[in-house]
């Protein structure tokens, strides 16, 4: 009867496996799909002049501004400078910006001191400073990658802390109960507690990080593909524009499957669902 009940359950456990499986393939069928009938309805109303094709191109020309790039080593000095900028701005502000909140929920009273102007800090456009940035660091990387730090630093800070601080009160409570310290506290509770929290800000941080470059390189650069957007509208050269922004878009989703990755190397690793 157990050896039934047994093959009864591993039954169900590889039916439900599969069920999953199944699930993830037909979303990435359907991501796929839905991105080639875009691409194709594209190319169609374009080459209709339904859409304008001098303002919003079209895949075909894209591609065909793409190979000039690359044939003549253009593309991929524009696209190194931008993804190296963007790395050091996001790595920057990310670390940069839970060192601080670990800070803050390690003391609560600069925490409590600090939340205003924290989240005045957050509201403000961070584009508005720029023109001081450039004074500041002068017009290399330095200003941009200042940018970059400065659009996704308040914004790490935040979101970590407030998940730091919301951390099941009962959890805590009975730790300290236990004997625990508050540095025993933030190992064992509060840094497991808020993987889910840290990736996240990760998530978001590849977004902003591109914003705060495309934004500085705008203002300052000399290459990059916020350069390259810039100098094609100047030019009107809007096939250079919207090669740009396929680009950058491809740019910023190899960087969120690399964040996936982690995740899901990080769950494995502390043995998290």
């Amino acid at each position: 009867m157990d050896k039934y009940r047994k093959t009864g359950k591993k039954d169900l456990r590889s039916e439900y496996l599969h069920s999953l499986k199944t699930a993830r393939v037909r979303i990435h069928v359907l991501r796929i799909a839905l991105l080639i009938l875009l691409i194709t309805l594209w190319e169609v109303l374009t080459a209709h002049d339904i859409l304008n094709p001098f303002i919003f191109s079209s895949p075909s020309r894209i591609l065909a501004t793409l190979n000039d790039l690359s044939v003549s080593g253009e593309l991929w000095r524009h696209i190194g400078t931008s993804v190296l900028e963007t790395v050091i701005g996001f790595l920057s502000g990310t670390i940069l910006g839970i060192i601080i909140a670990i800070i803050l929920w390690w003391i609560p009273t600069v925490s409590n001191v600090l939340d205003p102007y924290l989240v005045v800090l957050n509201a403000l456009p961070k584009t508005a400073l720029g023109p001081i940035f450039i004074v500041c660091m002068g017009t290399g990387i330095g200003a941009i990658i200042v940018m970059t730090l400065a659009i996704s630093l308040i914004v790490t800070i935040l979101n970590v802390l407030n998940g730091f601080i919301h951390t099941d009160v009962e959890k805590v409570k009975l730790m300290k109960m236990l004997g625990a310290n508050r540095l025993q506290i933030f190992r064992k509770l509060i840094m497991p507690s808020n993987l889910s929290t840290i990736v996240n800000v990760l998530k978001i941080n590849i977004g902003l990080s591109w914003v705060g470059v495309i934004t500085g390189e705008f203002l300052v650069s000399k290459a990059g593909l916020g350069y390259l957007i810039v100098y094609g509208s100047q030019v009107f050269k809007m096939d250079l524009v919207m090669s740009s922004v396929v680009v950058l878009a491809v740019c910023a989703i190899i960087m969120h499957i690399c964040i996936v990755l982690l995740e899901k190397a990080t769950r494995k690793r502390f043995g998290i669902a």
